[in-house]
């Protein structure tokens, strides 16, 4: 959430999302106009301003993104997903413990939280959120709203490891439902691909979706292929941000 964040409360978490759990997605864009237009006709979102030249983008009138302008033409095109955290300074440190880095450490965001990027130990990027006055995700699991985090990773044992020292109960406790899975690079990807998350967004039909999306001036990256989780396609927008479809 480089420049707006979203949600967390409840004893380890996001407001009503336990604490590791993904509450907010958002994407740094060259043109943040050329977003709404793409993900507008996409998802049927509508906007609103946020922070600084942020909009938020909504689904029936919940917070579901935010697309963000980005300040400096080096920094990526890219979904950035954000794991809820009741204390963002304290998860930090176990983020350094662990063998991570911080890309940029805590830091408050206008009244809205505490937002931070970290990288685990082989590069992959997330955030974190500790929410003030924004509580992140209004819906998910909808068509149209987040539904899935894959970090695609080169040992998916060793990021079991990273992630589960960060969030384990979120990960591997009684009745967890994460919302977040770990697979190999190579399963969708070329070797040299570098480990990544990719947020994953619903849709009812995928076929139809990727028509869209092409339509749109974005263009397929992989599949539509099966996983555990439902049919998934990889599609990238019209400024090179990629992110998956999926269909359950």
């Amino acid at each position: 959430m480089a420049e707006n964040r979203a949600s967390v409360n409840m004893e380890g978490g996001a407001r009503g999302v336990p604490e590791g759990v993904p509450c907010w997605v958002d994407a740094q864009l060259p043109d943040v106009d050329a977003g709404r237009r793409f993900y507008g006709e996409l998802f049927g979102w509508t906007f609103e301003q946020a922070y600084g030249a942020s909009v938020w983008a909504r689904l029936g009138g919940a917070p579901v993104a935010a697309l963000a302008h980005k300040t400096d033409g080096r920094m990526p095109t890219v979904w950035t997903v954000y794991f809820s955290t009741p204390d963002a300074e304290a998860t930090a440190r176990r983020i350094l413990s662990a063998g991570g880095q911080l890309v940029m450490p805590p830091f408050p965001v206008d009244g809205l939280g505490t937002a931070a990027l970290a990288a685990d130990t082989e590069g992959a990027v997330f955030g974190l959120w500790q929410p003030g006055s924004h509580s992140g995700f209004g819906v998910r699991h909808l068509p149209g709203a987040f539904a899935w985090a894959q970090l695609y990773a080169r040992d998916t044992e060793a990021a079991n490891t990273f992630y589960g020292h960060l969030f384990h109960d979120a990960l591997f406790g009684p009745g967890a439902e994460p919302d977040f899975g770990r697979a190999p690079v190579a399963d969708v990807f070329p070797e040299v691909m570098p480990p990544h998350f990719l947020v994953h967004f619903g849709v009812e039909d995928c076929e139809a979706a990727l028509g869209a999306v092409g339509r749109l001036g974005g263009r397929v990256q992989a599949g539509p292929f099966s996983a555990s989780y439902g049919t998934v396609a990889v599609v990238t927008d019209n400024q090179g941000a990629s992110f998956a479809l999926l269909q359950r």
